[in-house]
């Protein structure tokens, strides 16, 4: 094999490193953040690599508990999402809260994802969705107090802009979006709401302009890629997809994603090499 030689002027002003990983890191499902051995390990990322927040899919879903319907009654149960804040902040981490999934006491349709059976249907009615999450974030304004909460980041559903996690149109996702976002800062408007989740940095520029012509309230922007989501085929593996990448295609979109973006903050809340969990280099 051929060496490869690297040369470094020390003598040139550098440029400061910005790690932008340490903001937000995903882990999985809601529930497993009540495991002890995930609460070790969370703790020890914390402490030597330096993650502020930590975002997950289901907080709403049935596993949690959250709401539940009992002779047609909604009943609303906050105890499990409770120990798992109290946990983040107990070693200095807060939740990027990820509204989903749909429970099944508020949802149009049967379709699920995952496991864990995540159900990603719209909710059959709006007003019972609003109730829901006025609740839930009045709830934890009380117990945490409005100077934690508005330390927070409250994000609308994840990759409405794929199939697989919602069942509804993109006209579907902006109505949800903004019955949320209304439901949030009628707690408090100093909360912090934003979206569209996407996947491969989709539909921002429709999202943004929707949430001007409505006057609907956006604080941040977030949305998602991987390295291998513009190449080849989901089921080849990783290697084999960035041999066949073509060079400044992420970075392209990355910059196309931050114009649209404008002045708002711009949040990639999921990454990885891989969005395959098959995937062995996912874990590397």
């Amino acid at each position: 094999m051929g060496t490869v030689e690297f040369s470094c002027d020390l003598s040139q002003q550098g440029t400061e490193l910005v790690h932008c990983w340490e903001h937000t890191v995903g882990s999985c499902h809601a529930p497993i953040a009540l495991r002890a051995d995930w609460q070790q390990q969370l703790r020890r990322c914390q402490a030597e690599l330096g993650f502020r927040y930590v975002r997950f899919h289901g907080l709403l879903s049935d596993d949690v508990g959250t709401v539940i319907k009992h002779n047609d009654e909604l009943l609303y149960s906050f105890f499990n999402a409770d120990q798992i804040v109290d946990f983040l902040l107990s070693i200095g981490m807060r939740p990027f809260v990820e509204l989903s999934f749909m429970p099944t006491a508020l949802a149009s349709g049967s379709k699920t994802v995952f496991h864990y059976r995540g159900n990603v249907t719209p909710p059959r009615d709006y007003k019972r969705w609003s109730t829901l999450i006025q609740t839930l974030v009045a709830h934890w304004v009380e117990r945490y107090g409005i100077q934690e909460v508005s330390e927070w980041f409250f994000e609308v559903w994840n990759e409405p802009n794929l199939k697989a996690f919602w069942t509804g149109t993109q006209k579907d996702y902006f109505r949800l979006y903004r019955v949320t976002a209304d439901a949030i800062k009628k707690v408090d408007p100093s909360l912090k709401v934003g979206g569209p989740a996407t996947a491969r940095d989709g539909w921002i520029e429709e999202f943004l302009e929707f949430c001007e012509g409505a006057d609907v309230p956006v604080d941040f922007v977030t949305t998602h890629h991987y390295p291998t989501d513009a190449l080849g085929h989901e089921d080849d593996d990783t290697e084999t997809q960035l041999a066949n990448s073509q060079r400044g295609v992420l970075r392209k979109w990355a910059q196309d994603t931050r114009r649209h973006a404008g002045k708002r903050p711009l949040y990639y809340t999921e990454w990885n090499s891989s969005s395959n969990p098959r995937d062995p280099l996912r874990y590397f």
